[in-house]
Protein backbone atom coordinates (compact mmCIF):
# COMPACT_ATOMS: atom_id res chain seq x y z
CA UNK A 1 0.00 0.00 0.00
CA UNK A 2 0.77 3.64 -0.54
CA UNK A 3 0.14 5.40 2.42
CA UNK A 4 -1.29 9.69 2.01
CA UNK A 5 -1.59 11.53 5.30
CA UNK A 6 -3.70 14.62 5.25
CA UNK A 7 -2.62 16.76 8.14
CA UNK A 8 0.42 15.48 8.98
CA UNK A 9 0.14 17.11 12.59
CA UNK A 10 1.00 15.16 15.85
CA UNK A 11 -1.24 12.15 14.91
CA UNK A 12 -0.79 11.98 11.25
CA UNK A 13 2.93 12.09 12.13
CA UNK A 14 3.08 9.84 14.23
CA UNK A 15 1.13 6.86 12.49
CA UNK A 16 2.83 8.20 9.11
CA UNK A 17 5.95 7.75 10.50
CA UNK A 18 5.57 4.24 12.23
CA UNK A 19 4.48 2.98 8.52
CA UNK A 20 7.28 4.70 6.89
CA UNK A 21 9.83 3.69 9.45
CA UNK A 22 8.76 0.14 8.98
CA UNK A 23 9.82 0.97 5.53
CA UNK A 24 6.20 1.24 4.17
CA UNK A 25 5.11 3.74 1.14
CA UNK A 26 4.14 7.06 2.78
CA UNK A 27 3.66 10.94 1.59
CA UNK A 28 3.03 13.52 4.47
CA UNK A 29 0.75 16.33 3.48
CA UNK A 30 1.64 19.07 6.25
CA UNK A 31 2.81 22.71 6.76
CA UNK A 32 5.62 24.56 5.49
CA UNK A 33 7.77 24.56 8.46
CA UNK A 34 7.47 20.90 9.48
CA UNK A 35 7.79 20.08 5.27
CA UNK A 36 11.30 21.96 5.46
CA UNK A 37 12.94 20.62 8.59
CA UNK A 38 11.58 16.87 7.01
CA UNK A 39 13.19 17.34 3.56
CA UNK A 40 15.91 18.42 5.34
CA UNK A 41 16.12 15.89 8.04
CA UNK A 42 13.72 13.17 8.33
CA UNK A 43 10.74 13.20 10.57
CA UNK A 44 12.22 13.27 14.20
CA UNK A 45 10.03 10.45 16.28
CA UNK A 46 10.90 10.74 19.95
CA UNK A 47 9.02 8.20 21.18
CA UNK A 48 8.44 6.08 24.51
CA UNK A 49 10.32 3.01 22.71
CA UNK A 50 12.85 4.72 20.21
CA UNK A 51 13.97 7.96 19.09
CA UNK A 52 15.40 8.17 15.45
CA UNK A 53 14.91 10.19 12.56
CA UNK A 54 12.98 8.79 10.01
CA UNK A 55 13.13 8.99 5.90
CA UNK A 56 9.46 9.72 4.61
CA UNK A 57 8.22 11.89 1.90
CA UNK A 58 6.48 15.19 2.54
CA UNK A 59 4.47 17.64 0.64
CA UNK A 60 2.15 20.82 1.38
CA UNK A 61 -0.25 20.01 -1.15
CA UNK A 62 -3.16 17.62 -1.25
CA UNK A 63 -1.82 16.27 -5.21
CA UNK A 64 0.36 14.13 -2.71
CA UNK A 65 -2.88 11.86 -2.52
CA UNK A 66 -2.44 11.06 -6.31
CA UNK A 67 -2.16 7.30 -6.49
CA UNK A 68 -2.68 6.57 -3.07
CA UNK A 69 -4.04 3.02 -2.27
CA UNK A 70 -5.27 4.54 1.75
CA UNK A 71 -5.69 8.07 2.75
CA UNK A 72 -5.50 9.06 6.33
CA UNK A 73 -7.79 12.04 7.24
CA UNK A 74 -5.95 13.68 9.92
CA UNK A 75 -6.96 17.36 9.86
CA UNK A 76 -8.55 19.52 12.58
CA UNK A 77 -12.67 19.12 12.15
CA UNK A 78 -12.94 22.74 11.66
CA UNK A 79 -11.29 22.02 8.11
CA UNK A 80 -12.87 18.69 7.43
CA UNK A 81 -14.74 20.33 4.67
CA UNK A 82 -11.83 21.98 3.15
CA UNK A 83 -10.17 18.78 3.43
CA UNK A 84 -12.76 17.10 1.52
CA UNK A 85 -12.36 19.62 -1.23
CA UNK A 86 -8.93 19.58 -1.32
CA UNK A 87 -8.53 16.14 -1.90
CA UNK A 88 -11.56 15.30 -3.96
CA UNK A 89 -9.52 15.81 -7.20
CA UNK A 90 -6.80 13.37 -6.74
CA UNK A 91 -8.22 10.20 -5.00
CA UNK A 92 -8.04 7.29 -6.85
CA UNK A 93 -10.89 5.44 -6.86
CA UNK A 94 -10.46 2.36 -5.48
CA UNK A 95 -8.91 4.16 -2.57
CA UNK A 96 -9.66 3.65 1.54
CA UNK A 97 -10.24 6.63 2.90
CA UNK A 98 -9.76 6.69 6.96
CA UNK A 99 -10.96 9.56 9.51
CA UNK A 100 -8.41 10.05 12.62
CA UNK A 101 -9.99 12.86 13.80
CA UNK A 102 -11.33 14.34 17.24
CA UNK A 103 -15.09 14.26 16.90
CA UNK A 104 -18.03 12.12 16.29
CA UNK A 105 -19.10 12.49 12.83
CA UNK A 106 -16.41 13.82 10.79
CA UNK A 107 -16.25 10.72 8.74
CA UNK A 108 -20.08 11.52 7.97
CA UNK A 109 -19.08 14.96 7.22
CA UNK A 110 -16.21 13.85 4.80
CA UNK A 111 -18.42 11.30 3.16
CA UNK A 112 -21.32 13.20 2.34
CA UNK A 113 -18.90 16.18 0.82
CA UNK A 114 -16.73 13.32 -1.17
CA UNK A 115 -19.76 11.11 -2.18
CA UNK A 116 -17.76 7.73 -1.28
CA UNK A 117 -17.56 5.62 1.74
CA UNK A 118 -15.28 7.12 3.91
CA UNK A 119 -14.45 5.02 7.15
CA UNK A 120 -14.08 6.43 10.93
CA UNK A 121 -10.98 5.60 12.86
CA UNK A 122 -11.03 6.11 16.34
CA UNK A 123 -7.56 7.14 17.50
CA UNK A 124 -5.86 6.00 21.16
CA UNK A 125 -2.46 8.09 20.95
CA UNK A 126 -0.76 10.95 22.92
CA UNK A 127 1.40 13.11 20.61
CA UNK A 128 2.41 16.66 19.85
CA UNK A 129 4.71 18.06 17.69
CA UNK A 130 7.82 19.51 19.80
CA UNK A 131 9.04 21.59 17.13
CA UNK A 132 9.55 21.77 13.12
CA UNK A 133 9.78 17.92 12.26
CA UNK A 134 9.51 16.91 15.72
CA UNK A 135 7.05 14.70 17.21
CA UNK A 136 6.84 13.73 20.92
CA UNK A 137 5.11 10.30 21.52
CA UNK A 138 3.81 10.47 25.08
CA UNK A 139 1.69 7.06 24.87
CA UNK A 140 -0.58 4.30 23.47
CA UNK A 141 -0.84 4.62 20.00
CA UNK A 142 -3.69 1.49 18.72
CA UNK A 143 -7.01 2.64 16.35
CA UNK A 144 -10.39 0.92 16.08
CA UNK A 145 -12.31 0.75 13.00
CA UNK A 146 -15.66 -0.78 12.38
CA UNK A 147 -15.83 -3.56 9.40
CA UNK A 148 -15.51 -2.90 5.68
CA UNK A 149 -14.33 -5.01 2.58
CA UNK A 150 -10.74 -3.61 3.19
CA UNK A 151 -10.47 -3.75 6.83
CA UNK A 152 -8.31 -7.00 6.95
CA UNK A 153 -6.33 -4.99 4.43
CA UNK A 154 -5.86 -2.06 6.41
CA UNK A 155 -5.46 -4.06 9.66
CA UNK A 156 -2.26 -5.65 8.14
CA UNK A 157 -0.64 -2.69 7.13
CA UNK A 158 -0.58 -1.16 10.14
CA UNK A 159 0.70 -4.08 12.19
CA UNK A 160 3.57 -4.67 9.75
CA UNK A 161 4.63 -0.47 11.58
CA UNK A 162 3.48 -2.25 14.73
CA UNK A 163 0.20 -0.40 15.36
CA UNK A 164 -2.46 -2.52 16.81
CA UNK A 165 -5.76 -2.08 14.80
CA UNK A 166 -9.29 -3.47 16.39
CA UNK A 167 -12.26 -3.86 14.22
CA UNK A 168 -15.39 -3.37 16.25
CA UNK A 169 -18.84 -3.87 15.26
CA UNK A 170 -20.03 -1.18 17.54
CA UNK A 171 -17.57 1.66 16.25
CA UNK A 172 -20.34 4.48 16.61
CA UNK A 173 -20.20 3.32 20.62
CA UNK A 174 -16.28 3.11 20.52
CA UNK A 175 -16.42 6.75 18.31
CA UNK A 176 -18.68 7.99 21.39
CA UNK A 177 -16.38 6.47 23.73
CA UNK A 178 -13.64 8.59 22.91
CA UNK A 179 -15.52 11.75 22.42
CA UNK A 180 -16.53 11.43 26.10
CA UNK A 181 -12.73 11.23 26.91
CA UNK A 182 -12.11 14.24 24.73
CA UNK A 183 -14.93 16.02 26.26
CA UNK A 184 -13.48 15.36 29.84
CA UNK A 185 -9.88 15.93 28.78
CA UNK A 186 -9.66 18.51 26.18
CA UNK A 187 -11.58 21.38 27.42
CA UNK A 188 -10.28 20.83 31.50
CA UNK A 189 -6.47 20.87 29.64
CA UNK A 190 -6.92 24.27 27.68
CA UNK A 191 -8.91 25.65 30.56
CA UNK A 192 -5.60 25.06 33.20
CA UNK A 193 -2.87 24.77 30.79
CA UNK A 194 -2.21 21.18 32.49
CA UNK A 195 -1.40 17.85 31.27
CA UNK A 196 -4.08 14.96 31.93
CA UNK A 197 -1.87 13.50 34.99
CA UNK A 198 -1.96 17.14 37.25
CA UNK A 199 -5.81 17.37 36.26
CA UNK A 200 -7.51 14.25 37.38
CA UNK A 201 -6.12 14.55 40.96
CA UNK A 202 -7.18 18.02 41.39
CA UNK A 203 -9.60 18.86 44.80
CA UNK A 204 -13.21 18.51 42.93
CA UNK A 205 -11.93 17.58 39.52
CA UNK A 206 -13.45 14.22 39.69
CA UNK A 207 -16.94 15.40 40.58
CA UNK A 208 -16.58 17.71 37.18
CA UNK A 209 -15.39 14.96 35.19
CA UNK A 210 -18.21 12.74 36.69
CA UNK A 211 -20.77 15.05 35.45
CA UNK A 212 -19.47 15.50 31.88
CA UNK A 213 -19.59 11.83 31.55
CA UNK A 214 -23.32 11.38 32.95
CA UNK A 215 -24.00 14.04 30.34
CA UNK A 216 -22.38 12.40 27.70
CA UNK A 217 -23.79 8.77 28.18
CA UNK A 218 -27.06 10.62 28.44
CA UNK A 219 -27.10 11.95 25.08
CA UNK A 220 -25.59 9.17 23.50
CA UNK A 221 -28.32 6.89 25.05
CA UNK A 222 -31.20 8.61 24.04
CA UNK A 223 -29.33 9.03 20.37
CA UNK A 224 -29.63 5.47 20.39
CA UNK A 225 -25.57 4.61 20.92
CA UNK A 226 -24.49 2.22 23.30
CA UNK A 227 -20.80 2.94 24.74
CA UNK A 228 -19.11 0.34 25.41
CA UNK A 229 -17.34 -1.15 28.49
CA UNK A 230 -16.44 0.96 31.95
CA UNK A 231 -16.16 4.33 30.41
CA UNK A 232 -16.20 5.85 33.39
CA UNK A 233 -12.25 3.55 34.03
CA UNK A 234 -11.22 4.41 31.03
CA UNK A 235 -11.52 7.94 31.63
CA UNK A 236 -9.62 7.65 35.04
CA UNK A 237 -6.93 5.51 33.28
CA UNK A 238 -6.26 8.13 30.94
CA UNK A 239 -4.94 10.11 33.70
CA UNK A 240 -2.44 7.73 33.57
CA UNK A 241 -1.72 6.25 30.53
CA UNK A 242 -1.67 9.54 29.31
CA UNK A 243 -0.18 11.62 32.36
CA UNK A 244 2.44 14.23 30.59
CA UNK A 245 -0.23 14.58 27.54
CA UNK A 246 -1.56 18.34 27.58
CA UNK A 247 -4.70 18.20 24.64
CA UNK A 248 -4.59 19.72 21.40
CA UNK A 249 -7.33 21.99 22.79
CA UNK A 250 -4.67 23.36 25.16
CA UNK A 251 -2.07 23.66 22.44
CA UNK A 252 -4.43 25.50 20.20
CA UNK A 253 -5.44 28.09 22.61
CA UNK A 254 -1.89 28.72 23.82
CA UNK A 255 -0.80 29.35 20.37
CA UNK A 256 -3.92 31.61 19.64
CA UNK A 257 -5.52 29.30 17.36
CA UNK A 258 -9.22 28.43 16.94
CA UNK A 259 -9.47 24.73 18.64
CA UNK A 260 -11.83 21.89 17.53
CA UNK A 261 -13.90 22.28 20.91
CA UNK A 262 -17.29 23.09 19.22
CA UNK A 263 -16.77 19.69 17.67
CA UNK A 264 -16.02 18.06 21.30
CA UNK A 265 -17.89 19.93 24.05
CA UNK A 266 -19.97 21.66 21.31
CA UNK A 267 -21.23 18.76 19.73
CA UNK A 268 -22.65 16.78 22.86
CA UNK A 269 -24.62 20.40 24.04
CA UNK A 270 -25.79 20.44 20.53
CA UNK A 271 -27.26 16.72 20.22
CA UNK A 272 -28.34 16.91 24.10
CA UNK A 273 -30.38 19.71 23.18
CA UNK A 274 -31.94 18.26 20.06
CA UNK A 275 -32.68 15.43 22.01
CA UNK A 276 -33.87 17.30 25.45
CA UNK A 277 -31.10 16.61 27.34
CA UNK A 278 -29.58 19.14 29.52
CA UNK A 279 -25.70 19.23 29.64
CA UNK A 280 -24.52 22.01 31.71
CA UNK A 281 -21.85 21.28 32.34
CA UNK A 282 -20.22 20.56 28.87
CA UNK A 283 -21.75 23.78 28.22
CA UNK A 284 -19.93 25.68 30.92
CA UNK A 285 -16.68 24.10 29.55
CA UNK A 286 -17.10 24.67 25.77
CA UNK A 287 -18.35 28.42 26.74
CA UNK A 288 -15.10 28.75 28.76
CA UNK A 289 -12.74 27.26 26.02
CA UNK A 290 -14.30 29.48 23.15
CA UNK A 291 -13.86 32.81 25.76
CA UNK A 292 -10.21 31.71 25.71
CA UNK A 293 -10.13 31.70 22.18
CA UNK A 294 -11.34 35.04 21.87
CA UNK A 295 -12.87 36.40 18.38
CA UNK A 296 -10.63 33.35 16.41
Amino acid sequence: MKTAVLGAGAVGCYYGGMLARAGREVVLIGRQQHADAINRDGLYMETRSFKEHVRVAVRTDAAGIAGADMVLCCVKSTDTAQAAAEMAPHLAADATVLSLQNGYDNAERLQAALERPVHPAVVYVATEMAGPGHLRHHGRGELVIGPFSRGAEVVAEFALAGVPVTVSDNVAGALWAKLIINCVYNGLSAITQLPYGRIAPGEGVADVMDDIVAECLAVAQADGVTVPGDIRATVAGIAQSMATQKSSTAHDVARGRKSEIDHINGYVLRRGAALGIATPVNRAIHALVRLLEGDR
